[in-house]
């Protein structure tokens, strides 16, 4: 009898064991993917709170600590994943800074003539170089060919450009007709792109019957 007590007790302690187990399984399945990973960052973050207090306590600066504490390569690698998560194109937020990120991308490709413009800048003078409101004379210094070549080439770049970034989609003349309006060749085109496979050898019997 104590045996078998002893063996009904192993058996009912494996048994609530497994059930834990399962109860366990069961949650860890049901978190999300990212748990782990999220968790491990949590506690990174909370050390490091914890360590920036104790360094002001101390009178210390922690971020120069921690710059001294990490190796280069590791630095490197955390800097180049800044650069790649940061996106310099917040897409559109209005036409005022539209427009202010046009003018930033245009004047960033600029590069002048330092030697020309100080050599235009002593022809002219410093008075009439720089006019203001109560400058009489205007137009007292003028753009050399090689600046309106520049500005033309940049005209015609920008041109270019919108043209390839145009969303209309021109017509091709030498496609097969079969539609008898713009919203029935969208139509036809649905319709070829998700049953194309399937409807081919009809299609092929149906015009093969028509041209005999």
């Amino acid at each position: 009898m104590e045996r078998f007590k002893s063996l009904h007790k192993r058996r009912e302690d494996a048994r609530k064991l497994n059930h834990e187990q399962v109860v366990e399984e069961d949650r860890v399945s049901k978190l999300p993917s990212n748990f782990e990973a999220k968790r491990r960052r949590q506690e990174w973050e909370l050390e490091e709170i914890e360590a920036r207090k104790d360094a002001e306590t101390k009178g210390e600066d922690f971020d120069r600590i921690k710059a001294l504490n990490t190796q280069a390569d590791v630095a490197d690698k955390i800097d180049t994943s800044k650069r790649k998560r940061k996106n310099p194109d917040k897409g559109f937020s209005s036409y005022e800074a539209m427009s202010v990120r046009q003018y930033e991308r245009l004047t960033n490709n600029l590069k002048p003539n330092m030697e020309t413009y100080n050599n235009m800048k002593e022809v002219v003078g410093a008075d009439q170089f720089y006019p203001t409101a109560d400058t009489l004379i205007q137009g007292s210094h003028y753009p050399t060919d090689s600046s309106l070549n520049k500005l033309v080439e940049d005209v015609k770049g920008q041109m270019k450009k919108r043209d390839q970034y145009h969303r209309r989609r021109m017509f091709d003349p030498d496609s097969q007709v079969d539609y008898i309006n713009e919203r029935n060749r969208k139509f036809n085109q649905k319709l070829e792109r998700f049953y194309g496979d399937y409807t081919e050898d009809i299609k092929e019997d149906l015009e093969r019957g028509t041209a005999i």
